[in-house]
């Protein structure tokens, strides 16, 4: 009986040892990548303000081929949006709107992820020389989840290596596009 209370005592302290190192955990998570490009800010901008061009250069769109997508609002700029839905769990169901822009400089999106949260992503592009430093970032909070503050912790490690990749393919699209006027 005496090993059992230990194991249930034991027990108990851990589980309130992981709800107070959770109250000091980080209620949001931020990811951000960077990459330098030879095309102008402008033909940056005129591939990212908009999502005609997004699966040419999203580290995503070859997860599924069979996702379905539908757009709404205007081509470019605030109100632009683009939803998708898979049966593949890595794919999911969700979706993405403009909400801000600056043009030739930042387009700013709220993504909805249904049940697994919402977030904001924004593409920064500072002209560089010749050509632009391009900043992709992505912002989520986890205020009104506990355990999400934990699964934070592993953002950076789960999609900066997509960030990485979108922002090599959005830098050979660039590059390989027309320049613009």
């Amino acid at each position: 009986m005496k090993v059992l209370k230990g194991i249930l005592y034991a027990l108990l302290g851990l589980v309130v040892l992981v709800l107070v190192i959770g109250l000091f955990l980080p209620t949001s998570a931020h990811v951000e990548r960077s990459i330098t490009t030879s095309a102008s800010a402008d033909t940056v901008y005129g591939i990212v303000n908009g999502f005609a061009r997004f699966n040419e250069w999203s580290p995503w769109a070859g997860l599924d081929p069979a996702t379905k997508y539908t757009y709404s609002g205007p081509a470019t700029g605030a109100g632009a949006k683009m939803a998708w839905t898979s049966d593949k769990p890595e794919v999911g169901s969700g979706s993405q709107e403009i909400i801000a822009v600056e043009p030739g400089r930042s387009v700013t999106t709220h993504l909805d992820f249904g049940d697994q949260g919402q977030a904001t992503s924004r593409i920064l592009i500072v002209p560089a020389g010749n050509g632009s430093h391009v900043t992709w970032s992505f912002d989520t909070s986890f205020e009104g989840s506990y355990f999400g503050r934990y699964f934070g912790l592993l953002f950076d490690r789960m999609i900066g290596a997509d960030y990485e990749k979108g922002l090599s393919r959005l830098k050979a699209l660039a590059e390989a596009a027309p320049a613009s006027p």
